[in-house]
């Protein structure tokens, strides 16, 4: 795990103050608008307990899995307890930058996932106001302690599991600065942000589906009178002549 100190001693944390409240907004509103449109029966949602991004889903079961106390189940994300091909939905809300081997979970993630099953995910973007801080900061405390992975790279790593990328967005365009009020006056970035930068904004979303390819038998246009011609002339027994040795033999 990274080295994550001073300020905010967790994510969560971080999530109460000015900073992480402006890009929780953001990122409640695109979960709420997706998961409402996908369809299944099991879903779960990785770490972050605190918040419910799974609320407007439509599935039956709906339930938070993580390391930290307050999930619903206690698990390692790289070693997911669930048979293969039993979930419909997961949620990656910032899990990936700040574990150890990412491509793990991924793995597992797909490994769990039926097919046509999706995934969501959440990361910071290092191309953008929020990266240029990080990358010029200390580095120290959430989420800059965390190593923020840039879009291509995270979508090759689903392209080698067989995940085609479904939609996704951009969000938090305004500089990380520290108070709500001043926050506020840069929320004309928000509008501008889509319109004029889109791939700067401070997080990104990323939906991908699982996809297998499937197998279907192609039968051949088989010659019937040729292969009558190659078949062995099977000899036709004389009914009579049987019946006839049958009875001698008696």
């Amino acid at each position: 795990m990274p080295n994550c100190k001073l300020t905010a001693q967790s994510l969560s944390e971080w999530f109460a103050s000015g900073q992480g409240q402006y890009v929780l907004a953001s990122e409640q509103a695109y979960f709420d608008h997706t998961v409402s449109d996908i369809f299944g029966f099991n879903a779960v949602q990785l770490g972050l307990p605190e918040h419910d991004f799974l609320g407007r889903s439509r599935m039956p079961l709906r339930f938070t899995a993580g390391a930290l106390a307050g999930n619903d189940v206690r698990l390692c994300c790289d070693e997911l307890p669930f048979s293969c091909d039993s979930l419909d939905l997961v949620l990656l809300p910032h899990v990936l930058e700040f574990a150890d081997n990412p491509h793990q979970i991924l793995r597992e993630v797909e490994r769990v996932l039926r097919p046509e099953g999706n995934l969501i995910i959440t990361g910071f973007n290092p191309f953008s106001l929020w990266g240029m801080h990080r990358a010029l900061g200390r580095k120290q405390g959430y989420p800059w302690c965390g190593q923020f992975i840039r879009l291509p790279r995270l979508k090759d790593w689903l392209a080698l599991l067989g995940f085609e990328i479904a939609g996704g967005r951009f969000a938090a365009y305004a500089p990380p600065l520290h108070t709500t009020k001043w926050l506020e006056r840069f929320a004309f970035m928000e509008k501008a942000g889509d319109r004029w930068w889109a791939v700067s904004g401070g997080v990104y979303f990323l939906h991908a589906i699982k996809r297998v390819p499937g197998m279907r038998l192609i039968k051949p246009q088989w010659n019937n009178g040729l292969v009558r011609n190659l078949l062995p002339v099977t000899p036709k027994l004389n009914k009579g002549v049987t019946q006839k040795k049958n009875g001698n033999d008696e």
